[in-house]
């Protein structure tokens, strides 16, 4: 674990695991006794300073929500710990890292079945890994494996850190999968999912449009084809899209 350190002009940010404690009474009267409870959390300071903080799950690897603390508050209420850090959690989340690296080897090899037995390791250790979960929906939708597809995409749209930029490959990947397959209900709640965190984003429109398209639905077809085109209004693929509907005759089915 890497703490903050000046050495001269040299300035160490905050890295690793720490712990914070609440203390709780249980029982009344005379019966009533002090409870210490201690909570595991691995954080890392952020370019403007702010630390962000993810909490340990029952494996001892970063799981669940992040958020972002002031440093002042951190510094007041996290305690270091350096050897819990070294000896058990830096160990089990290298072990996850090599697990997820060797899955998506086994993927883009075509080794389906490698690949969902070492992602559902991976989720055995953290049940909410982004790019577990993002993985072994992939090796179910290339296999044709609608159902079992389903069950991880139920668990994907409940993860808002599944629609962020860090992860914007493998979210793209997942949503050309679901409408190949033709999950069009499934690709429409996922765009869906992602418009309701970034509403400005023209391309997040686009795709909605195309999965509603495979539903049949004109009307939000064109809706979401010119709220793109109003982000961005040389966004060619849009312009292209409403130009076919239009030679198809479909433009008038949208309601006055």
């Amino acid at each position: 674990m890497s703490e903050e350190k000046n050495n001269g002009t040299q300035k160490e940010k905050i890295k690793g695991v720490f712990s914070t404690q609440v203390l709780t009474r249980i029982g009344t009267g005379t019966t009533q006794r002090k409870s210490i409870q201690k909570s595991y959390w691995f954080a890392e300071e952020q370019e403007d300073g702010t630390i962000e903080i993810q909490p340990l799950n029952v494996n001892y690897v970063p799981s669940g929500p992040k958020k972002q603390i002031s440093k002042d508050e951190f510094l007041d209420k996290f305690a270091p710990e350096p050897e819990f850090y070294i000896q058990t959690v830096y160990p089990k989340m290298r072990e996850l890292t090599k697990t997820i690296a060797r899955a998506e080897r086994h993927r883009k090899r075509g080794e389906t079945y490698s690949a969902e037995y070492e992602f559902k390791n991976a989720l055995n250790i953290d049940e909410e890994n982004i790019r577990a979960n993002f993985g072994l929906g992939l090796t179910y939708l290339e296999r044709g494996e609608k159902e079992k597809a389903k069950d991880v995409f139920e668990r994907l749209v409940k993860l808002d850190a599944a629609f962020e930029e860090e992860h914007k490959h493998l979210f793209n990947e997942f949503g050309i999968n679901l409408r190949k397959q033709n999950m069009y209900e499934e690709a429409v709640q996922y765009y869906g999912r992602a418009l309701e965190l970034t509403k400005d984003d023209e391309h997040l429109h686009y795709n909605i449009a195309r999965a509603y398209f495979g539903l049949n639905r004109i009307d939000k077809v064109i809706y979401h084809l010119k709220e793109a085109l109003s982000l961005n209004p040389e966004f060619e693929e849009a312009k292209k899209f409403l130009e076919f509907l239009k030679k198809k005759g479909l433009l008038k089915k949208q309601p006055q």
